[in-house]
């Protein structure tokens, strides 16, 4: 193992979780040891905080870049957020209700949703081991918002991007859509932290699998993909590991030099 520190970004599903929702054990390891090696190690999700809450004690990693980077904790210490602006979502809300799709917004601690059941909520939100969220379609107008989810299928978020050009969406199940607020994205909320730890970004490492990594591996020097990554995310990584529930961590660690 090297023994230069670096600091690691891990994307959570499909990453460091299979397809149901288990941490291979060779991960476990593998961070165990960068860990004693005096690596930094930092959890980068579209999860919010309280999704994230177990994996993060399971693996004693107490920094995260959460809501696609909308929320940065760096050792136990919140040190930037960017939420929407009610404006933007009230007229999101009124521009998805028209077109009958729903949304689901949420902040550092829960999320609530803009109606009371829909197939696509139910589906998308219990892939993450979630129950539908209760309905409070004004939740919006009473706390920060990080990230809101649209619930359409592929292709119908087009007219939401011409009518929004300020905000991103960024599909990460064929059914659901991450919505982010202006200047919203993995890689600016990674910047932050790695401004606070005074790291250049070639000195850091960032696995993921999906769509919402893409900005994430364009900014870090090395960037791992999964072997259950899209092939257009495989291309754009530097590196391709196998597959999650292939030992694709460990493995993707040593391709890199970082385990032996």
């Amino acid at each position: 193992m090297l023994k230069t520190k670096r600091v690691l970004f891990f994307d959570i599903d499909g990453t460091l979780l299979d397809e149901r929702k288990r941490l291979p054990s060779s991960a476990k390891e593998a961070l165990r040891r960068l860990q004693e090696a005096g690596h930094e190690l930092v959890l980068a999700s579209g999860r919010s905080p309280f999704m994230i809450a177990r994996l993060a004690e399971e693996l004693r990693i107490d920094s995260y870049v959460g809501f696609n980077g909308q929320y940065v904790v760096l050792r136990g210490e919140r040190i930037y957020t960017n939420p929407f602006r009610t404006d933007d979502l009230r007229a999101l809300s009124g521009f998805a209700s028209r077109r009958g799709h729903p949304l689901v917004y949420l902040n550092e601690g829960q999320m609530r949703g803009s109606v009371n059941y829909h197939p696509y909520v139910d589906e998308c939100i219990g892939s993450l081991r979630h129950e539908h969220p209760a309905c409070d379609p004004r939740f919006y107008e009473r706390t920060d918002i990080y990230q809101t989810m649209l619930f359409c299928r592929e292709g119908e978020e087009r007219p939401y991007e011409e009518a929004f050009p300020g905000l991103r969406f960024v599909r990460w199940h064929p059914r659901s859509v991450d919505v982010l607020p202006t200047g919203g994205s993995k890689a600016n909320g990674i910047a932050q932290l790695i401004g606070r730890l005074d790291f250049d970004p070639e000195q850091a490492y960032a696995f993921g699998d999906n769509l919402n990594d893409v900005e994430m591996f364009r900014y870090v020097g090395h960037s791992v993909a999964m072997g259950n990554a899209p092939e257009a995310v495989k291309k754009l990584a530097r590196y391709v590991t196998t597959a999650v529930d292939r030992d694709g961590i460990a493995n993707g660690l040593r391709l890199v030099g970082l385990l032996n």
